[in-house]
């Protein structure tokens, strides 16, 4: 066993890999951003398809698209030709990927394209194939060498097929100003949603929210907070904004004669807060800058009043960290 010629021939792969993306770059022109309008003027959806490895490349364009505002959907050239087509319509755009352009499997689906008139964006490495030809917009790989040396296997035309669908991705999700919220609304599980989870997702609401008057006599106050669990206690003023907090710290500080105050004479007035629609990272961030353990939700367009709380352990179970 040879372990330095693995190492050497993982090297060259990259490598190769490597300058072949190096290539694709300066081998986009004009058709790219023809590409991009195609889909941006499309009403419905973007189809993917390829066959092979192509195939999987091409589920995961669709997917890519679709999470990040471009509706896509995978529809597989076989079956496409036994019922599936079915899945293409008026107001879509198809885009097929095939690295020779002559795969039989698709010669049905490219067909039907051209019968109903629904735009087709072919991708393959020869600009002479059927598919290039054929396209309303041909995307075309540059010629390069596959990683493998019997320049059979896809390898470098996959990682660059793959390259292009994400930069067309992204490419449409910055002219439509996707912002992290839209991307958090797909992507509610696993750890990505849980970094992009917000504030308000997570919060403890209504009656939940442990609140006492500023003229609250101490042995109440003491009570809510045995009664909420939170270990801390807004107080409000007046016109119910959040005046002050009331916390472990403040209980010590004035533990002579503690009975015989108000929740306001005990609190810490201005408490940091944090607005409902920040992202609850941001709020285990200031909580552990501040060495706290709540924070307090305030809407700065609700006049000041709390609307929930925040413990540092609903951050640590959602999975934010």
């Amino acid at each position: 066993m040879n372990r330095d010629t693995f190492l050497a021939t993982a090297r060259r792969v990259i490598a190769r890999e490597a300058d072949a993306l190096q290539a694709l770059g300066p081998a986009l022109g004009d058709n790219f951003a023809d590409a991009v309008e195609l889909i941006l003027a499309a009403k419905g959806r973007v189809i993917v398809s390829g066959m092979g490895k192509s195939g999987h490349i091409a589920r995961k364009i669709a997917a890519t698209l679709a999470s990040t505002g471009t509706p896509a959907h995978f529809v597989h050239p076989a079956e496409a030709s036994h019922g599936d087509l079915g899945m293409m319509a008026e107001g879509d755009v198809v885009l097929v990927l095939s690295n020779s352009g002559e795969t039989p499997e698709l010669a049905d689906l490219i067909a039907h394209t051209r019968r109903f008139g629904i735009p087709m964006i072919g991708v393959a490495g020869r600009p002479n194939s059927t598919l290039i030809t054929r396209a309303d917009v041909g995307l075309v790989l540059p010629e390069v060498p596959e990683a493998c040396e019997t320049g059979f296997v896809p390898t470098t035309s996959t990682t660059m097929t793959l390259a292009l669908g994400d930069a067309l991705a992204v490419a449409l999700m910055e002219h439509r100003s996707f912002t992290p919220e839209h991307f958090r609304n797909f992507h509610p599980g696993g750890k990505l949603g849980a970094r992009l989870a917000k504030v308000s997702d997570l919060m403890h609401g209504g009656e939940a929210v442990p609140l006492v008057s500023a003229t609250t006599p101490m042995s109440d106050t003491l009570l809510m907070i045995s009664q909420k669990g939170f270990g801390v206690v807004g107080v409000t003023a007046p016109d119910g904004s959040l005046a002050g907090i009331v916390t472990d710290g403040d209980l010590r500080r004035h533990m002579d004669g503690l009975l015989d105050h108000t929740a306001g004479e005990v609190m810490t007035a201005n408490p940091r807060t944090i607005a409902p629609n920040a992202l609850a990272e941001e709020a285990l961030a200031l909580m552990n800058g501040n060495k706290i353990t709540c924070l307090f939700v305030v809407d700065p367009g609700d006049k000041g009043k709390a609307s929930g709380i925040l413990h540092i352990h609903d951050c640590l179970r959602a999975g934010i960290a």
